[in-house]
């Protein structure tokens, strides 16, 4: 494929439409054949993924599990805590086990004890010894009992899988999609307007990104904790991982959006819907609206937890007002393509309506001889004059042609 045809086009280039299909044509190529690699190297490590993404649901049920002083949570944590209970028995039985084998090597080889007892020390010590085996064996081979979402079906591990793997790469590729969509778009902007554009185009992946692991670091696990132990005493919780990962992908999803607040204010504010100064002046209001959003954005009834949720998006809404106020200052007195003209009388713009100058009448009256008509009669030419019959009134004020002096 030419390399031409991806070339950066300027603002000024006229493309047919034809073109155009061409070039968008070759950026979702582009895209596809990035999202395809990204995928391939996502399914590949698609075990390392699955971990990653479980990690809030397994650090939520193995907290309960591993505590011995807990007595609560539904039954597959209760009986997780009883199996590692007796694993640790186990490993306390033998090691007692081996002091006692050793013990009883020991006596067995004491001067002066019986043949009988000194045989009956040592199968002893070799009974203990094979205890001693089973119980290192046993603890060996204790299960994993890591908590991981469930399978329900023949196709869900294959199909859950492929999906994970579809969203990691869509994620890894979006830098290079994002790219591509700017590179067809931006040559529309006229070069001052890329100045504002640019900064909002950079700006939304940046911000998404940064609400994605805001939300995978802080918002993801105290919703999964607090979700996945309320009233967990009265249930036996399987968590299916269909579900578990569309809830997952819908939260970040939502965290990433909610960090687009600067793209927004700036939005509203450069269109003219609000100003910055109304927009503080009712910080309140859309605090308490923040404040809301957080709540549910995690649902925990700690207020540290919300508190932690709410802070960035505060920050980030300050900051969109400062550079609100920035935009503002550089764009007073700046025309744009958008501006209109305000003035009452003037309802055509572009002068549609404006009537033809060919068509106005003539302002010394129709059958005056004033100095209009001499003025195009002087632009006709003497030829023209002469070949134009002139009319006189004759006495009875009707018009007759005036002789033609060469004739």
């Amino acid at each position: 494929m030419p390399s031409s045809k991806v070339r950066p086009i300027g603002h000024e280039e006229r493309l047919s439409i034809v073109d155009h299909l061409d070039e968008l044509r070759t950026r979702l190529v582009i895209s596809i054949a990035a999202f395809v690699v990204c995928f391939s190297l996502a399914y590949w490590q698609n075990d390392n993924i699955l971990k990653v993404v479980n990690r809030p649901f397994t650090e939520s049920q193995k907290r309960d599990a591993n505590n011995p002083a807990s007595d609560g949570g539904d039954a597959l944590e209760q009986s997780a805590r009883f199996n590692r209970s007796i694993s640790k028995a186990l490993s306390a039985s033998g090691r007692a086990l081996d002091g006692q084998r050793d013990v009883l090597d020991q006596l067995g080889e004491v001067d002066g004890v019986p043949a009988a007892t000194a045989q009956q020390l040592r199968k002893s010590s070799a009974a203990v010894g094979d205890a001693l085996a089973a119980i290192r064996t046993t603890v060996a081979n204790e299960p994993d009992a890591t908590p991981k979402p469930v399978t329900i079906g023949v196709t869900e591990p294959f199909v859950t899988t492929f999906t994970v793997a579809g969203y990691a790469a869509l994620l890894l590729a979006l830098p290079l999609i994002l790219y591509q969509l700017y590179a067809f778009l931006l040559p529309a902007f006229s070069p001052q307007e890329r100045k504002t554009a640019v900064p909002f185009m950079v700006m939304v992946p940046i911000l998404f990104l940064c609400g994605v692991a805001f939300g995978y670091f802080v918002a993801l696990p105290r919703a999964v904790d607090f979700l996945l132990n309320f009233n967990d005493d009265n249930f036996d919780i399987l968590v299916g991982a269909k579900d578990y990962y569309k809830f997952s992908i819908v939260l970040l999803l939502v965290v990433g959006l909610l960090f687009q607040i600067p793209v927004g204010v700036l939005a509203i504010t450069r269109l003219g819907i609000v100003t910055p100064q109304q927009l503080a002046k009712n910080r309140g209001y859309i605090v308490l609206a923040v404040a809301v959003i957080a709540a549910v954005a995690t649902p925990t009834p700690d207020p540290i937890t919300m508190l932690v949720t709410m802070l960035p998006l505060i920050i980030l809404f300050e900051l969109s007002l400062v550079l609100a106020r920035i935009f503002q200052k550089r764009a007073a007195g700046r025309p744009s393509r958008w501006d209109w003209d305000d003035d009452d009388d003037d309802d055509d713009p572009y002068g549609f309506d404006d009537p033809d100058p060919e068509d106005e009448p003539d302002e010394d009256g129709p059958d005056d001889d004033g100095p209009a008509d001499d003025e195009r009669e002087a632009e006709r030419g003497p030829g023209a004059l002469a070949s134009v019959p002139r009319s006189e009134p004759d006495g009875e004020g009707a018009a007759r042609p005036r002789p033609d002096p060469d004739v």
